[in-house]
């Protein structure tokens, strides 16, 4: 496949008026048309590699958690017609006994034959899974069940990760619980520790970063808040340049202002935009559940029926990537970054996904000038 008259996204981060070539399903270089080779005209479209959420828990009625094939198969499917075509779903706060099952049915689930990779061509592929909890605190719970929170322990993560056959990428903890620190120190070259649903003052979250954690789960969500006196988490992250921060930009979570000067603090670098999206995403307004609870869904507004506390987000990667550029003001050039090449690199998967470069997965997002979408490429094949 050869897309011609688009605007590719460089990796340095510019656009530049060209064409992409797509071939055995990767990107190669500039190349002359072959014999009955599909040629799509762009249209003037902006190119961008295919976007990766690294935090999400569902879509269009279904949830990771649901523990089953056919929901990751319907939610991959979802995320890549819209241009999300490589995933890290979120686990909930669930009992051991059934997160360790929900992560050998992912397991079971990407270990694919040759001919169901073929079949599953407009899928996004699972490249891991984010461990929302259960090693989290009762304070800062949000939306999950607190009579699952368990403390830290590096043989229940170590279950977690055979079950998952190695696709667990990040395991989320509250630092300031007990054991906390020497869970960090016994993990941290097994998966990458993110710091989640928290009530840690500074000092714990910089033990956490200082013995290796390297990661905040949607920052400022779920964590003390950021003050002249009390740095709590956010100080915490901004003083650790190894880590790297999820942000939820769908104009609920965050304020746009606080969006803006975040990415002062940190840099664009160590952004990462991720949707958070549960399984009312793409769907109409009503009640549903997440991880045992039930969740009213009103508009762009995801929240618990028993308490009121925001319940993920029903906004997708794609958009919120929309609205961090249209209606809070982070540079188009920025934001295609933290959602392609930062989590990608996050993941420890660069080498495969995250740019249009020769030899990566053969992923493209064609976006006309309002960023909407006119077209998904999934390893050279159209989807959309």
């Amino acid at each position: 496949m050869i897309i011609k008259n688009v605007k590719v996204y460089q990796e340095d981060q510019t656009f530049k008026e060209g064409e992409i070539c797509i071939r055995d399903g990767v990107f190669v270089g500039n190349a002359d048309a072959q014999e009955g080779e599909e040629i799509l005209d762009g249209e003037g479209c902006y190119a961008i590699p295919g976007m990766i959420d690294l935090h999400f828990h569902g879509c269009m009625g279904y949830d990771f958690c649901d523990g089953t094939k056919e929901a990751i198969r319907e939610i991959a499917r979802y995320e890549a017609s819209i241009g999300v075509t490589a995933i890290a779903p979120a686990t909930m706060t669930l009992p051991v006994p059934e997160l360790e099952h929900i992560l050998s049915v992912a397991a079971a689930y990407r270990k694919k034959t040759e001919a169901e990779k073929a079949a599953a061509y407009d899928e996004a592929d699972l490249v891991g899974v984010n461990m929302e909890g259960p090693f989290i605190s009762k304070a800062k719970k949000g939306a999950q069940d607190e009579r699952n929170i368990i403390p830290c322990d590096a043989e229940i993560f170590r279950r977690f990760q055979r079950a998952a056959d190695g696709l667990v990428s990040f395991i989320g903890i509250a630092p300031e619980e007990p054991g906390a620190t020497t869970f960090v120190h016994e993990v941290k070259d097994e998966v990458n520790v993110s710091l989640a649903h928290t009530n840690s003052d500074y000092a714990h979250a910089m033990a956490a970063f200082e013995a290796g954690a390297n990661h905040a789960v949607h920052l400022y969500n779920a964590m003390p808040p950021f003050s002249h006196r009390a740095p709590g988490v956010v100080g915490a992250v901004s003083d650790s340049e190894q880590v790297m921060a999820e942000l939820i930009c769908d104009g609920v979570h965050v304020d746009p202002a606080v969006v803006r000067a975040t990415f002062k603090m940190l840099g664009a670098d160590r952004m990462i935009l991720i949707s958070d999206s549960m399984r009312a995403a793409g769907m109409p307004d009503g009640q549903y559940t997440l991880g045992g609870l039930d969740v009213k869904v009103r508009g762009n507004h995801a929240t618990l029926v028993s308490d009121g506390a925001l319940a993920g987000s029903v906004t997708t990667l794609p958009d919120c990537m929309r609205i961090a550029v249209k209606q809070m003001g982070i540079p188009l050039e920025t934001a295609v970054a933290c959602a392609t090449a930062n989590p990608a690199r996050s993941l420890g998967i660069y080498e495969q996904y995250g740019s249009i470069t020769p030899g990566k997965h053969g992923n493209v997002v064609l976006l006309d000038e309002e960023l909407r979408l006119k077209g998904v490429m999934k390893d050279g094949k159209k989807i959309r």
